[in-house]
C-alpha cells in the first residue's frame, strides 16, 4: 500500500491508503467518495512535476507510471467549468465549484473589477460568516482582515464588502454560494485553462482552453476564439500545437494556426486538455 495527501478545495487534507499498482481512477473513486459527490465528471486531480508545472492525473493510467516522487502528493480541482453552474443538480457540487472560483480568484487566474470583487466578497462573507451582526462583526471591516477576497486586497475594497455583506441578510449560505456562481460564471475568464506558447511571429500569447473552445490571448486581450464546431483538428508535433479551422462562409480554404509550447511535454498536455474539453462539452 502506498499513502495518498489529497488537499480539498476547502484547503484540508486527507490520506488516503492506496496499492502501489492502482489507477488515478481508483484514487479519483476514494476522494469523490470521501466527499459525497455524485456529480463527479467536473473533476480531476492534480499534481506538481516540478515547482512551476502542474500537470493532471490520468485516471486510465497506473498512478506509479505517471508520478515517481513520493511522498504522493495530490490536489482535488474542477476540471471541466460547467457552461451555467446554476444548473448543477446539488449543492455540493455547487459548493465545490464555489471553493474552487475563489481559489481561482485568489491566485489571480480569474481577474475581476473592483465591483466584482466586492460583490463576490460579500457573498463569500455570507456563505462564511452569516448574517453581518454589529455585536460580532463591529462597525469597521477589521473583521474580514483574515478572509482572502482578491489578490491584492485593500482596505477600500474590504470597506466596500462590509458594506454589501450588511444587503445580504437572511440569505443561507448555500443560496450566496449560487449567487457568487451565477456571477462569476459570466466573467470572461471563467473556467479558463492557459498555456503560455508563440505565434508565427515568435509573439508571447496565451492558449486557453474552456467549454466554448480554444482562445487565444495577447497582452490580456482576445485575438481569436475558435469554438469546437469551427475546428477541424487539433495536433501537435513536438512542441508545435496546431488548430485547423473550418473554412467560413466566404472562404473556401482551410485555415491552419501554429503555436509553439515550451516542450514536447506541455505541447501534449494542451492536446490532450483540448481533446478531453472536446470530448466533455460538445459530446455531453
Amino acid at each position: 500500500m502506498n499513502t495518498c495527501r489529497v488537499q480539498l478545495l476547502d484547503g484540508s487534507e486527507v490520506d488516503i491508503d492506496i496499492d502501489k499498482k492502482a489507477s488515478g481512477q481508483e484514487l479519483f473513486d476514494l476522494v469523490c467518495k470521501k466527499l459525497s459527490l455524485n456529480e463527479v465528471d467536473y473533476f480531476g486531480c492534480t499534481y506538481k512535476e516540478n515547482k512551476n508545472t502542474k500537470v493532471w492525473l490520468n485516471n486510465n493510467k497506473k498512478i506509479f507510471k505517471q508520478i515517481s516522487n513520493t511522498p504522493w502528493v495530490f490536489s482535488f480541482e474542477v476540471k471541466f467549468y460547467p457552461p451555467d453552474p446554476t444548473c448543477l443538480n446539488e449543492e455540493i457540487t455547487r459548493y465545490q465549484l464555489f471553493l474552487q472560483l475563489r481559489t481561482d480568484i485568489l491566485s489571480g487566474k480569474l481577474p475581476c473589477s473592483f465591483m466584482t470583487y466586492a460583490l463576490l466578497g460579500s457573498y463569500a462573507a455570507q456563505s462564511q460568516l452569516g448574517d453581518y451582526c454589529p455585536s460580532d462583526h463591529g462597525t469597521g471591516h477589521a473583521y474580514l482582515k483574515d478572509i482572502g477576497f482578491s489578490p491584492n486586497q485593500t482596505d477600500e475594497l474590504l470597506d466596500k464588502i462590509a458594506e454589501l455583506h450588511k444587503t445580504n441578510q437572511g440569505m443561507q449560505p448555500a443560496e450566496a454560494e449560487l449567487c457568487f456562481l451565477d456571477n462569476a460564471y459570466k466573467l470572461s475568464l471563467y473556467g479558463v485553462h492557459m498555456f503560455q506558447a508563440k505565434d508565427s511571429n515568435d509573439s508571447e500569447v496565451l492558449l486557453g482552453i474552456c467549454a466554448a473552445g480554444l482562445l487565444v490571448y495577447k497582452e490580456r486581450l482576445r485575438l481569436h476564439r475558435f469554438t469546437w464546431p469551427k475546428i477541424l483538428k487539433i495536433s501537435y508535433k513536438r512542441n508545435v500545437f496546431t488548430i485547423k479551422i473550418r473554412p467560413g462562409e466566404f472562404e473556401q480554404m482551410e485555415t491552419t494556426m501554429e503555436y509553439k509550447l515550451a516542450n514536447y511535454q506541455t505541447a501534449k498536455r494542451l492536446w490532450r486538455l483540448a481533446v478531453e474539453h472536446h470530448s466533455f462539452f460538445r459530446f455531453s
